[in-house]
C-alpha cells in the first residue's frame, strides 16, 4: 500500500469529512434520544455516506468523462474549494462544506431520524468530502494499490466518525468547545498546504504555466 497516498489520503478525509465537527452537532441533536437510538441513527447515518462515497470513489472517473472535465481541472476545482473549506476550519467558522447552515441544522431539529439528513449528507458526505474522493481517485490513475490504499483511507474515517457519534457526548463534555476548534485548526493548517499542493499540481498538468512563460517571452522580445 502506498504509504504517502495513505497518509495523504487520511489527513484530506479528516478534514473534509469533519469528525469534530461532527461531534459537536450529532451531540446537540440527539441529547435527548436514548443511547440505542444514537447507535441506531449513527449506523444507518455512516452506512447512507459510505454508499453515496464509495459510488464517487468507483464512479467519479467516468462521471469526469462523461461531463468532459479534465483531471487538472478537477484538481484546481477540488483545490479552491478544499482551500476555503480550510480557511473556515482555522477561522473557526462553520459553513456548508463540511457541516450543516444554521438553517439545515435548524430543519434537522425537528427531526424525529436524523441518519439521513443531517448526518449522512451534508455532515459526512457534504460537497468537502465528495471532492476529495473524486479527486484522490481519479489520481491514483485507475482501480490499483494506490486506489486501495484512498479508500481503505475512507473507511477508516468513516469508522472514526461512527466511533465518535457513538461517544458524542462523553467526547463533548471532555474537550469542549475550545478542545474541538483546536483540533479543527490544526487539522485545518494541514488541508491548507493539501489544497495549495492541488492547485499548484492542477496549473502545471493543465500546461498553463508554460503557456503563460511563452506569452511573457513574447511580450519581453516585442518590448525589445
Amino acid at each position: 500500500m502506498p504509504i504517502e497516498t495513505f497518509l495523504l489520503a487520511l489527513t484530506t478525509f479528516f478534514a473534509t469529512i469533519g469528525p469534530a465537527d461532527l461531534v459537536l452537532v450529532y451531540a446537540a441533536l440527539t441529547q435527548k434520544n436514548s443511547r440505542a437510538e444514537r447507535r441506531v441513527m449513527a449506523l444507518r447515518g455512516v452506512l447512507i455516506a459510505s454508499a453515496i462515497l464509495l459510488f464517487f470513489a468507483v464512479f467519479g472517473d467516468a462521471m469526469l468523462k462523461l461531463f468532459g472535465i479534465t483531471l487538472p481541472a478537477l484538481r484546481i476545482a477540488g483545490g479552491v474549494l478544499l482551500l476555503l473549506i480550510s480557511i473556515d476550519m482555522v477561522f473557526a467558522r462553520h459553513s456548508g462544506g463540511t457541516g450543516t447552515t444554521p438553517e439545515e441544522e435548524n430543519e434537522a431539529k425537528t427531526r424525529v431520524d436524523i441518519s439521513v439528513f443531517p448526518v449522512a449528507t451534508p455532515l459526512i458526505a457534504g460537497p468537502g468530502a465528495i471532492s476529495a474522493v473524486i479527486l484522490l481517485t481519479t489520481g491514483t490513475g485507475g482501480l490499483n494499490l494506490a486506489w486501495v490504499s484512498v479508500v481503505v483511507a475512507l473507511v477508516l474515517i468513516l469508522a472514526l466518525c461512527y466511533g465518535a457519534m457513538l461517544l458524542a457526548i462523553p467526547i463533548q463534555r471532555l474537550l469542549g468547545i475550545t478542545g474541538l476548534a483546536v483540533v479543527s485548526r490544526v487539522v485545518g493548517v494541514l488541508l491548507a498546504a493539501l489544497a495549495v499542493q492541488f492547485l499548484i499540481d492542477g496549473i502545471e498538468a493543465s500546461g498553463l504555466v508554460p503557456h503563460l512563460s511563452t506569452v511573457a517571452a513574447e511580450a519581453g522580445s516585442a518590448a525589445h
